[in-house]
């Protein structure tokens, strides 16, 4: 596994921790917050690698552009479950 892989995938994992803190809760969307959250670390490592953005780095893992964009993902994640179609109740 390469080392981008991983540490795009902790910063996911911890910037989806710090989203369920501040927020409460993530119901069912815990799963998706972290993929989300770990694929948009990833792609933004590799954007600041070509913008050559290194703010601060971990070898050769920028951390402030992985950071940003792994909150747009959790942000496009947060947006798509508050837009799309709710349950209804049924009962008494």
């Amino acid at each position: 596994m390469a080392p981008a892989l991983i540490l795009a995938v902790l910063v996911g994992i911890f910037h989806t921790a710090l989203f369920v803190l501040v927020r409460g809760s993530a119901r069912g969307q815990l799963p998706l917050l972290v993929v989300a959250a770990a694929l948009g670390a990833l792609a933004g490592d590799a954007l600041g690698a070509r913008l050559g953005i290194d703010v601060f780095r971990i070898g050769d893992f920028r951390l402030v552009p992985a950071s940003v964009l792994a909150w747009v993902g959790i942000g496009i994640v947060a947006i798509v479950s508050i837009l799309g179609p709710t349950r209804a109740r049924v009962g008494p």
